[in-house]
Order: C-alpha cells, then structure tokens, then sequence
C-alpha cells in the first residue's frame, strides 16, 4: 500500500498535535523555519545530510 507523502505528513502532524499538545507559536516557527530553509542556499546540503 503506497500512501502520499502530503497525506502521511497530516496524520503525522495531527496525531503530534492530539497527543503531545505543543504550543502554537512552537508549531508555526518549525513549518515557517522549515519552509524558509528548503529554499535557502543550504536546501542541498541538508538534503545530503539527511540522505
């Protein structure tokens, strides 16, 4: 079973959200901070080091 990787985020982040209950501000400066850095100059060498 192949599921997308946008679906599999969602249930990830709402289950985070449901069950560790972190604050607001906590979650908009990691999907802003994560937005701001996959178009940065260090986009390729995160992907290296994540690979």
């Amino acid at each position: 079973m192949q599921v997308p990787l946008w679906l599999a985020l969602i249930v990830v982040g709402w289950l985070g959200i449901k069950l560790i209950r972190p604050p607001w501000w906590l979650i908009a400066v990691l999907l802003l901070g994560g937005y701001l850095l996959a178009d940065s100059l260090l986009a390729p060498a995160i992907d290296t080091a994540v690979k």
